[in-house]
């Protein structure tokens, strides 16, 4: 999936990225997005891979994500970035199969001051969990599957 750049709008200032890609996720790209020299606080969010779900060891993970997905976490992020007074917001999601340790999401916020990188961050987070249409698919050590509706 390419990645899309997002116009900016009145809230941000610079350049938005956002994508839903099949390789592994670099946090140093995520945050170097979103780099500005008016920028006095970067929130970075990783969500990585564990070992364990619920008590139950995975043994595999792979995420699915719908056509749209890419789209949909452009509009999640312009959404974002349209309710916090920032200066860049990126994120990333990934598809396919992961290992454990490896980074499913990556978010990152810049923004004049701490407290407002860190509530975008959150909440950039929190939508793109809550709209975006990826579905993980875990095995787990005792063979057995779920599928779980989440970014």
């Amino acid at each position: 999936m390419d990645s899309q750049v997002i116009p900016n709008n009145a809230a941000v200032t610079e350049v938005l990225l956002s994508d839903v890609v099949e390789r592994p996720i670099s946090v140093d790209e995520v945050r170097l997005a979103v780099t500005s020299p008016s920028a006095g606080a970067c929130v970075v969010f990783s969500g990585d891979v564990r070992d364990h779900d619920h008590g139950r060891d995975v043994r595999s993970l792979n995420y699915e994500g719908h056509p749209s997905a890419a789209a949909v976490l452009a509009e999640v992020a312009a959404e974002v970035a349209t309710r916090h007074d920032v200066i860049g917001i990126a994120v990333l999601h990934r598809v396919g199969a992961l290992a454990v340790g490896d980074a499913a999401l990556v978010a990152a916020v810049s923004a004049a001051h701490r407290g407002e990188a860190f509530a975008a961050c959150s909440d950039l987070v929190d939508t793109t969990k809550e709209k975006l249409p990826v579905w993980k698919h875990q095995t787990f050590a005792d063979g057995t599957e779920e599928w779980v509706n989440c970014a």
